[in-house]
């Protein structure tokens, strides 16, 4: 790949959002925050929270409050994102397609 590609904007979003996506791949009954995200992906909220919004949109992702209240979690409540049905499917194909380690051999076997 050359690097005029590697350096657009278009190419980095396209990264980035794969990168949430293989998280909810990897755990798909898992719901995280924002903070989880941030951590595992390396992503800053800037970058992570409108890839989130618009994923919830496409309805690939849902989300909601974290339950209880702030003052008996000792800070501010949170909100919890997790991967939708068809967001999975979505998020396995797309992988798969780019050959993302065992998501290739977990997409064959479902073609079968």
């Amino acid at each position: 790949m050359n690097r005029e590609v590697r350096s657009t904007p278009r190419f980095s979003s396209l990264k980035n959002g794969l990168k949430v996506l293989k998280m909810f791949v990897d755990a798909p009954l898992l719901a995280y925050s924002g903070a989880e995200l941030m951590k595992v992906t390396g992503l800053s909220s800037g970058t992570l929270y409108p890839i989130l919004f618009r994923f919830e949109e496409y309805g690939l992702l849902q989300s909601k409050w974290e339950k209880g209240k702030a003052q008996a979690l000792g800070r501010p409540r949170r909100r919890l994102y997790s991967v939708t049905a068809p967001g999975l499917s979505v998020a396995r194909y797309a992988l798969s397609e780019l050959g993302v380690p065992g998501l290739l051999r977990l997409a064959l076997a479902r073609s079968r």
